[in-house]
């Protein structure tokens, strides 16, 4: 587990399940992909929460081990909140996680989804994809599109710090007519991401920029080496 992941989760966290816990209610929250490397979204999450962990083997962290990758073993509308980091890139199907996921929460039940936008080809036991900016967005409209009132309450694509992962972060709520429950948004209070969107307004990008940070430092090192080409010709001429 990287470092902004947790990070961001914690964001997560003390945004949106934080402030239930504390006026009094007891959560059901699933992770998947739970498999304790390095670190887990458990370390950061608030006491007090009902807690479930699910992966495809046995494993530190991991409660309950899935026969199917698509299928949850939860009833309809029993959960609270869902959690995915890092994983999403791994699904080769994630547009069907991501209706399952739709399945088991609450009308309140939020998916917090954090997946990279770039960083170094890894498998496991595939890696299948990256997101961008407007993959929150799109996941919404196929959930809506498959009758869900699924909506994005928030994405952004957080900057890198000591490593190679920028984190496509999204946060979506269940159904579109609870929104009123949720009036905090970890854009308002977080700075350091690139090209967010904020419910209501989800056609303003904020912090808009077309490259991401490793095509600027592509761009430099080229830019560099270019510059430096020319001044060895002047001096050498």
């Amino acid at each position: 587990m990287h470092a902004t992941a947790l990070k961001n989760a914690r964001r997560f966290f003390d945004v949106y399940v934080t402030p239930r816990v504390q006026a009094g209610e007891r959560l059901r929250v699933v992770e998947i992909g739970a498999r304790n490397v390095n670190g887990s979204l458990r370390d950061v999450a608030p006491q007090g929460l009902d807690y479930v962990g699910v992966d495809l083997e046995a494993a530190p962290g991991v409660d309950v081990v899935l026969d199917d990758p698509y299928v949850l073993p939860f009833e309809d509308g029993s959960v609270d909140a869902v959690l995915s980091s890092s994983c999403f890139e791994h699904s080769e199907f994630f547009w069907q996680s991501f209706l399952e996921i739709q399945r088991v929460l609450k009308p309140t039940g939020l998916f917090y989804l954090n997946a990279p936008s770039g960083g170094e080809f890894h498998r496991y036991p595939v890696d299948c994809w990256r997101f961008y900016p407007d993959s929150g967005m799109a996941l919404a409209r196929w959930a809506r599109s498959r009758g869900y009132a699924t909506v994005l309450l928030e994405s952004y694509t957080g900057e890198q710090e000591d490593d190679i992962w920028a984190d496509q972060v999204a946060v979506f709520l269940r159904d579109e007519a609870q929104v009123a429950a949720y009036p905090r948004r970890v854009v308002d209070s977080f700075s350091r991401f690139r090209n967010g969107l904020r419910h209501p307004q989800l056609d303003q990008l904020l912090n808009p920029q077309r490259w991401n940070q490793d095509q600027e430092r592509a761009w430099l090192w080229r830019a560099t080496l270019r510059l430096r080409r020319r001044l060895w010709r002047l001096w050498s001429a």
